[in-house]
């Protein structure tokens, strides 16, 4: 079994605009591409651009204010429920055009002096809200877990805590997205983090571990990854989303090497 491969366009082939990012991916060989924060380019241009390479979009970040700049972001934060709702319209109006295949929510940062279960409360509450409303697009919604070592603080670190925030949550339209990254750097096994969520995967990013650059710069056992991922029957994409060593093109040997082996699906 192979898995079709995605390229994450916010962290590769940085060198150029993010327009031209889109033939650069369909060139080096990747069946789809995903994007953090699409939002500055016209979802009506994006979608153009997509359909002359041939590419689908994978997948899009709901907007998260200030999560980036060390802010708690939008999802998990009372009183910024307006906010939420705001850029859970703006990400609606955005996929009609678009039309990804899913849509991340991140959950954000617990914000100092607010009980921890009012924050997973209300992050339940809004990914059902985002189950809900991207359904009637056909559109998935997922949920990432992102190590607290590089965001300090962060709601969801660990596979753990995500396989709990989905039975809070308890929706058909709303899954993990697992990236093996985040995991190593918390020190799990990405084997047993893997199985304890079967079923509920709906999206596999990857970098290696450490240094988050691409496949064979770090430690992780990715010829191991085929057999664990059939283990847990997981049928989706897997993204690259990784930091480049040096230009993105210099370092995709993985690539090709994925394709040969029969790990990655060929366009």
């Amino acid at each position: 079994m192979s898995w079709p491969l995605a390229a994450n366009l916010s962290m590769l082939f940085t060198e150029v605009e993010l327009a031209e990012r889109i033939s650069r991916a369909r060139e080096a060989g990747f069946a789809g591409v995903e994007i953090q924060f699409p939002y500055a380019l016209p979802a009506a241009d994006l979608q153009q651009l997509l359909q002359v390479n041939q590419l689908p979009l994978v997948l899009i970040n709901l907007p998260a204010a200030d999560l980036l700049d060390g802010g708690p972001g939008l999802a998990a934060v009372p009183g910024r429920e307006i906010d939420f709702a705001r850029a859970l319209e703006q990400a609606l109006r955005y996929a009609e055009i678009a039309r990804p295949l899913q849509v991340n929510v991140l959950p954000g940062r617990l914000v100092p002096g607010v009980d921890r279960e009012q924050a997973l409360d209300l992050l339940a509450s809004h990914l059902q809200q985002a189950g809900d409303v991207f359904a009637e697009l056909g559109i998935g919604v997922v949920c990432e877990a992102i190590n607290s070592q590089d965001m300090p603080g962060f709601l969801l670190d660990g596979s753990e805590s995500l396989l709990h925030m989905l039975q809070r949550v308890r929706h058909a339209n709303v899954r993990a997205q697992v990236d093996l990254y985040h995991l190593a750097r918390m020190g799990e096994d990405i084997a047993e983090a893997l199985t304890r969520l079967q079923g509920a995967i709906g999206h596999i990013q990857f970098a290696d571990f450490p240094g988050r650059h691409e496949p064979g710069s770090g430690n992780l056992d990715f010829a191991a990854l085929p057999e664990l991922l059939q283990a847990v029957g997981y049928q989706g994409w897997l993204a690259a989303e990784y930091k480049p060593a040096g230009p993105t093109t210099a370092g995709l040997d993985w690539l090709a090497a994925w394709q040969r082996s029969g790990l990655a699906a060929t366009p």
